[in-house]
């Protein structure tokens, strides 16, 4: 086997798994660089040394860091719950020992991404009770200009405009002012409006103005 080939197998065999999450959330979760080396290192003795307490000495060797800053990171890792320091005795020795234990790591980073999930949740609620209200608000106008409650089949004409043809509703209702304008408040009417609009890339309703001004010769 070449050095190379030998150091390739080397390498890849030396890896540490590190939580992706811990990795973009760190910053936002308020840990230092000093913080989140100090848990890779915690995790790399753990997984590739089987080391659960390393000591002091072992981890600033590895840091660019003194041994006050690490006790520092460490104590403040504790007391922010990252960490936990567990005291168990072997049953057969009897000899007591101590581990880092992790569990607080990935329930905090379990936290922040249910977290995450709940904003978005809420967020997405609030998006499509807004889209409900502007629906609503666009077939309230529309009976107040027609004067009558609408029918099932206009209610749908107005659904096909906003889904399938992909009008916005700020459109239409530059679409319904205008055919209120003409005198000729029916749906053919409007439907008309906003196809010759969208044959001439009208997308606003400032650009409708500008537009109908230019057809009336304004």
């Amino acid at each position: 086997m070449s050095m190379e080939k030998g150091l390739f197998v080397a390498f890849m065999e030396g890896t540490v798994s590190i939580p992706s999450l811990l990795l973009q959330w760190y910053a936002r979760l308020g840990l230092s660089e000093t913080d989140m080396m100090l848990l890779i290192h915690l995790l790399a003795f753990r997984e590739k040394e089987q080391k659960d307490f390393p000591t002091i000495e072992e981890i600033q060797s590895r840091m660019d860091a003194g041994p006050e800053r690490v006790i520092q990171s460490i104590q403040k890792l504790m007391s922010e719950g990252w960490i936990t320091i567990d005291e168990e005795i072997d049953l057969e020795s009897g000899i007591q020992y101590e581990s880092y234990n992790m569990t607080g790591l990935y329930k905090k980073l379990a936290d922040v991404c249910a977290g995450e999930i709940r904003t978005a949740a809420v967020q997405l609620s609030e998006v499509e009770d807004a889209a409900e209200k502007m629906d609503m608000n666009l077939f309230v106008m529309f009976e107040k200009e027609f004067g009558r409650p609408l029918s099932p089949m206009e209610c749908e004409t107005i659904v096909g405009w906003l889904d399938k043809d992909g009008y916005n509703e700020e459109l239409i209702i530059a679409a319904l002012k205008e055919s209120v304008f003409a005198g000729k408040v029916h749906f053919r009417y409007i439907d008309r409006i906003l196809l010759e609009w969208a044959r001439n890339r009208v997308r606003t309703p400032e650009e409708a103005k500008g537009f109908t001004m230019k057809y009336r010769g304004e």
